[in-house]
């Protein structure tokens, strides 16, 4: 089996929140693709419940986007502790940090249950499981935290 860079990671190192890049990937025409780990929580400490997990992952889907071109998907890990962000081209921890801090500050102080894009049945696979009260309130406990450009050492942006 191919080794996946994420599970080489030592998880008991890295210092959540943080943004980390996890590779660039070039395609046969020269365009670049680049991973983050966009880790809110702090790995086998916490893990946020999937219903404020599922409301974080809509709206950054449309609050990332909003903040930086090339946005390609924004997924959530299976553990419950961050997200997956690829991206078009090679933007820097510092400015997906920046992105993230301003998008989780929305989400935090200034969304609404109307403002939550997909909890239909139509637009949504899973619309029943979703919490704008637990995304608030997880979101306002990374703020708090701070958002590190660095997975390993505290630089808070």
């Amino acid at each position: 089996m191919a080794k996946v860079e994420s599970f080489q990671l030592d998880h008991t190192k890295v210092k959540a929140p943080y943004v980390r890049l996890i590779t660039v990937e070039k395609g046969p025409k020269g365009d670049a693709i680049t991973n983050f780990d966009l880790r809110l929580v702090q790995p086998n400490e916490n893990a946020i419940p999937t219903a404020g997990l599922h409301t974080i992952e809509h709206l950054l889907a449309g609050l990332l986007r909003d903040r930086m071109d090339g946005v390609i998907d924004c997924s959530p890990f299976g553990c419950r502790t961050g997200f997956h962000l690829i991206m078009w081209g090679e933007p820097t921890t510092t400015e997906v940090a920046k992105a993230l801090k301003s998008s989780l500050e929305q989400i935090a102080n200034d969304i609404k249950w109307e403002d939550v894009p997909g909890t239909d049945i139509t637009s949504c696979g899973n619309y029943r499981d979703h919490s704008l009260f637990s995304a608030k309130q997880w979101s306002r406990d990374i703020l708090e935290k701070g958002i590190s450009d660095d997975p390993f050492e505290r630089n808070v942006i």
